[in-house]
């Protein structure tokens, strides 16, 4: 056991070390000869056997969603009326499923086993969101290659992530799952999660096949409640939408799933401009697309379909290869192809687009690809390692929004209060889609501060809960604060109020957590609020109560650890913002890289007809790419290499950054561009750059970006993705509002 765990640690310690040469899958010759194989199967298939291989079924050892195939599993598997599975984990459970498919069928072809890996299998890491604000890629990186590593032990050779879905409305309860709002920062997370998840060689035992979803524009959902429709324009999905999914393909991911919503009147599922026009015949995917749960069912509520026969048609012809739970290509795929509604040709399509796949995992050489009972169990333990990496990553992720005359970090030998509902709640520190993370190994917030408290006395009252308006606590929470030097406050929402079908019309904090923390202050002591949510909230009046804001999200199993330490200052908060915080739901949906419009508001509240609120500010509360550390950095002025420049030149944009503190630090240096005058309104500002450098106090670092004419590229009013000529603002600094900024002229020639 200790060779296995050993060898398979290596991986991810070494992963910078070879990544760079590693063999993008679905490209070259490794997959022609895929392709090529799979070819050679089909040509032996029959036609029920083809179908069995578009189909997947869930297992019942977790189930999420309801059951829609009324025969046993392994009878399915058996018959080969089934080539898929999902929501089945353990080596001995896929050993036998696996076996009974490569053993006891005809053509021996075995499973894809498919399983929801979203941020951790049993080593939790942060939530996606939380991940996606520490702008650390590597750390990402790691983060799903430990994830890879531990489930591919448990059997799975597939994996439903990465969520690449730009989100822009706090209100959807999946915004936990993607990298937030900016299209840029959202596209290097996508690129990052795929190596980390495939890596370096998908015929690795270690390595799982990745899944991009939810193809396309999922985050976009009216009103932002889940499932619902998406109206955008072709401008809008391709500028800003797309590009992540397109992201995630060029780092190799071979299958995508489709997305629950309609776009633009036609449901995804079904939506052949998708599935067809721009992912096969202009991106060129070589892979399979699979719906999400039932969704080919669903087409019938979107209503263009009257029948389950009507739906699978239609999402057959619009490209769609796997129907997952939906039972419809299983049920009706022989019928229509009989009747001559389908032809041959597309399930052949199909067949050879999931055999290849298989082929390039390795399955058919070794099917259960090294799965065994003795590997599982090196990671029953949670392998320190995967512990440490979990940590890095939790505490990259934390955001300090306030810190006012510097109370944070605490020094130890305080009488400390904790209070809130999710203080002594380790279950929530998991977050949704959790894979197995287990709540009982994972250390709650309040042991982790009474033990980083050394000399000091914690004492816990939980106050209130999450939602309800129970008071039978508050008293004891009163009188614990009275006796603190210190409170800290924790507080949110909780795992489930995020995630899949979890939106919110209210991004407040709920309950009566508000009027704790209003009546915890008129106390007079030093405040500390410390945040689990999987959402951007609005914290208006939170943050003119609170001393101290620190943003956790849901950090996973080395949470506690990670905010404690955090906390008393043995690690620097150094995470930003993936997504505005607004100041009230009102303003939502809101974003950074907004446009100005015909009557922009200027800044002077006694001018009346200009774009704005009457009742409060148009600026958030929190912007993109915001966040505060120990110390404090001081950037110099913004110099270009150039006044002009013409056609492919390359323009460097470089500043001086120093720490100004007394503190080592982190700072996450990021450089936007404007285009003030082009042939289609552009963004105030588009993030195209960013680096995270170290600094020790004092120490002080030039840092560069390298321009060139990809990054002045949009789509024109003839939708050609093209840069034109003119002014450029070139703007470097904290975060999106906060900026030094220089001007070039670019021209053609």
């Amino acid at each position: 056991m200790r060779n296995i765990l050993a060898g398979t640690l290596r991986l991810w310690i070494v992963l910078g070390a070879f990544a760079a040469s590693a063999q993008i899958p679905g490209r070259g010759p490794e997959w022609e000869a895929c392709v090529a194989k799979a070819d050679a199967l089909l040509a032996r298939m029959t036609t029920p056997e083809k179908i069995g291989q578009m189909v997947l079924f869930t297992s019942t050892q977790i189930l999420t969603g309801a059951a829609t195939n009324a025969s046993p599993l392994e009878v399915e598997i058996r018959a080969a009326r089934c080539g898929n599975v999902f929501n089945a984990y353990t080596a001995a459970y896929v050993r036998r499923l696996q076996q009974i498919a490569v053993q006891e069928t005809r053509l021996k072809i075995p499973l894809l086993i498919g399983f929801d890996v979203i941020h951790g299998y049993k080593t939790t890491f942060p939530i996606p969101l939380g991940q996606a604000a520490s702008w650390d890629l590597d750390a990402i990186e790691k983060g799903d290659r430990v994830a890879a590593i531990e489930a591919t032990a448990g059997g799975l050779n597939w994996t439903f992530a990465p969520m690449v879905d730009i989100a822009r409305d706090p209100r959807w309860g999946r915004i936990a799952e993607g990298a937030g709002e900016d299209t840029y920062l959202g596209c290097a997370i996508a690129r990052a999660a795929v190596r980390g998840i495939q890596g370096t060689n998908l015929a690795d035992h270690s390595c799982l096949l990745a899944c991009v979803k939810h193809y396309a524009a999922y985050g976009a959902p009216e009103a932002g409640r889940d499932y619902n429709v998406v109206e955008m324009s072709d401008r809008t999905l391709r500028e800003f939408y797309l590009p992540p999914y397109r992201a995630a393909l060029d780092a190799g991911a071979l299958s995508f799933m489709s997305s629950f919503n309609e776009l633009n009147g036609i449901p995804a599922t079904a939506n052949r401009f998708l599935l067809q026009n721009i992912l096969r015949d202009e991106w060129h995917f070589p892979g399979f697309v699979v719906s999400d749960y039932t969704a080919v069912n669903e087409l019938i509520n979107h209503g263009i379909a009257a029948t389950a026969y009507d739906a699978g048609r239609a999402a057959l012809n619009a490209g769609l290869d796997m129907d997952m739970e939906g039972s419809i290509y299983h049920d009706h795929l022989a019928a229509m192809l009989q009747k001559g509604d389908i032809q041959m040709a597309q399930i052949d399509d199909a067949v050879r687009r999931i055999l290849a796949v298989k082929y390039a995992l390795g399955l058919f050489d070794d099917p259960y690809r090294g799965v065994s009972e003795e590997r599982e169990a090196a990671f029953d333990n949670y392998p320190q390692a995967h512990l440490d990496a979990a940590y890095d990553l939790a505490r990259k992720s934390f955001v300090l929004l306030k810190n006012d005359q510097n109370l944070l970090p605490l020094k130890p030998g305080l009488k400390i209060a904790v209070l809130g509902p999710l203080a002594n709640s380790p279950r929530d520190l998991l977050g949704s889609w959790n894979g197995l993370g287990d709540a009982a190994r994972t250390k709650p917030i309040l042991d982790a501060i009474t033990n980083a408290n050394v000399g000091g006395s914690t004492t816990f009252a939980e106050g209130c809960d999450i939602s309800t308006t129970d008071r039978s606590a508050w008293q004891g929470a009163i009188d614990a604060a009275r006796q603190a030097d210190v409170i800290i406050m924790v507080m949110g929402e909780s795992a489930d109020m995020t995630g899949e079908a979890a939106s919110r019309s209210s991004i407040n904090l709920p309950g009566l957590q508000t009027e704790l923390i209003r009546a915890v202050k008129q106390i007079g002591k030093p405040v500390v609020l410390v945040l689990l949510n999987g959402r951007p909230l609005a914290l208006e009046e939170e943050s003119t109560l609170a001393d101290a804001m620190l943003e956790t999200w849901f950090p996973g199993t080395e949470g506690a650890r990670a905010i404690a330490d955090t906390l008393f200052g043995k690690s620097d908060p150094s995470g930003r913002l993936p997504a505005t915080f607004p100041r009230n739901i009102g303003q939502v949906p809101i974003h950074y890289n907004h446009k100005n419009t015909g009557r922009p508001y200027h800044g002077n509240p006694k001018v009346k007809y200009e774009s704005r609120y009457l009742d409060t500010p148009n600026s958030p509360l929190y912007p993109f790419g915001f966040g505060l550390g120990y110390t404090t950095f001081s950037y110099g002025d913004l110099k270009l290499s150039q006044a002009s420049l013409s056609g492919n030149q390359t323009l460097t944009a470089t500043i001086h950054v120093t720490n100004r503190g007394a503190r080592p630090g982190e700072e996450t240096v990021q450089m936007y561009i404007s285009d003030p005058v082009a042939s289609v309104t552009r963004n105030v500002e588009d993030l195209r750059g960013f680096q995270k450098i170290s600094l020790q106090p004092g120490e002080g670092r030039d840092v560069s970006f390298q321009i060139t004419v990809d990054d002045l590229k949009f789509y024109n009013q003839e939708m050609k993705y093209d840069w034109e000529p003119g002014e450029f603002i070139i703007r470097v600094g904290h975060d999106s509002s906060q900026l030094a900024a220089a001007s070039v002229q670019w021209s053609k020639d």
